[in-house]
């Protein structure tokens, strides 16, 4: 395996510039969940000229896609690429590498296919991260069916090899009240914004009540049309996260409370509106870890210890808990940087980003590789999947 997986780092080198453009490119060009026109469609033309079978609008999905090349009867091995951008603030979360770093590792596998251990690589593109809950519904669609195991980057301010993920669900409180002049008449008025106001206080005071690993965070979407009119509708949306299903379900119905007093309190009727796209938290696979350690430290990686209090949620967690995946941190910012911010932005297109997609590309590819190549291996991770929780 050491000469091929020599030959995959020189085949990421000389895909540099080209995978850096398609960066850049995407980056300057954000686009929101389910919107991602342009950079699935550049992704997707890049693998096609790399060789690779594409197939576009899987499971429904417009600017979801699946790209295969095939060596033969064996594993299915899928490298997911995310290209959504965050409302306001575009790459802040440097989904830009993400994309082309699962493209890069897809793109120097298939100039070796003829050297590939049998099996089959996917690169799946999976729009709508932030929010949408894109890879739900690939999951939903059955475009994991038949894969062996995942894997993805994500951008940090170092190198990690796995950071929990807590769990997410949605909850959305639509107010309705009375509207009425707010001097003339405010009698008259049953004040939604009130009820929205009431609701995002009731949570505030209920965080001090919940375990460390929790958040509970949220806006107002809606407050009322003019100042002299009672409001006579308020929406506020909330983010709850847990490490476990069971407390996260638990948060949620607190949550719930806090809105419902809050209606009762202001005379407002309330309407809860559910989402579908929840988050689960991420499985631990230390085998599968071992592997990716590895090969980072192959290429020269020093790997940081694993942060326990920037915790963030991700669809990928979902995967994880279908087919084995791992998504790595990989360092694309200065230490310190925060992601969804305007320095991380920033960061997402500097040399320091163009060296952390290469190493992850190249990290990933010899990672597959040693999938593909040692069934066991494959068998091991297949048994710690089975008896995680």
């Amino acid at each position: 395996m050491s000469a091929i997986k020599d030959e995959i780092a020189q085949a990421v080198d000389r895909l540099g510039d080209e995978l850096e453009a398609l960066s850049h490119r995407i980056h300057a060009n954000p686009e929101l969940g389910y919107q991602e026109v342009k950079a699935s469609g550049w992704l997707a033309e890049f693998l096609a000229a790399h060789g690779f079978r594409v197939e576009r609008g899987v499971a429904g999905v417009e600017t979801a896609f699946r790209a295969e090349i095939a060596t033969g009867d064996g594993p299915t091995i899928a490298i997911m690429c995310e290209y959504d951008a965050l409302p306001g603030i575009g790459h802040a979360c440097g989904h830009n590498v993400i994309a082309t770093a699962g493209a890069g590792a897809g793109a120097a596998l298939a100039a070796l296919r003829d050297r590939l251990p049998k099996g089959r690589l996917l690169v799946v593109g999976t729009p709508a991260e932030e929010g949408g809950g894109g890879k739900i519904r690939l999951i939903r669609g059955g475009v994991f069916e038949r894969v062996d195991a995942a894997m993805m980057i994500h951008g940090w301010d170092r190198w990690i090899p796995h950071q929990d993920l807590l769990g997410v669900d949605r909850m959305t409180f639509e107010f309705t009240g009375k509207a009425a002049h707010a001097s003339a008449d405010p009698w008259e008025g049953v004040n939604a914004l009130d009820a929205a106001v009431q609701t995002y206080n009731n949570v505030s005071m209920l965080r001090q009540q919940v375990r460390p690993t929790a958040r509970i965070h949220g806006i107002i979407n809606h407050g009322g049309v003019a100042p002299n009119i009672i409001p006579e509708f308020a929406a506020t949306t909330f983010y709850v996260r847990a490490a476990e299903i069971p407390y996260l379900r638990e948060l949620k119905r607190r949550v719930a409370a806090c809105a419902e007093a809050a209606a009762k309190a202001t005379g407002t009727t309330l309407k809860v509106v559910e989402h579908d796209t929840a988050y689960e938290p991420m499985k631990r696979l230390e085998r599968y870890l071992d592997v990716w350690r590895e090969n980072a430290r192959r290429l020269g990686v020093t790997l940081s210890a694993e942060v326990k209090d920037r915790l963030g949620s991700s669809d990928v967690g979902n995967v994880s808990q279908v087919v084995p995946t791992i998504q790595p941190l990989v360092k694309i910012a200065p230490d310190g940087t925060p992601i969804h911010s305007r320095p991380f932005l920033e960061a997402a297109v500097t040399k320091l980003a163009r060296d952390g997609m290469l190493t992850a590309a190249k990290a990933m590819a010899m990672t597959a590789v040693d999938l593909l190549g040692d069934g066991g291996l494959l068998d091991k991770i297949r048994q710690e999947f089975r008896s995680t929780s």
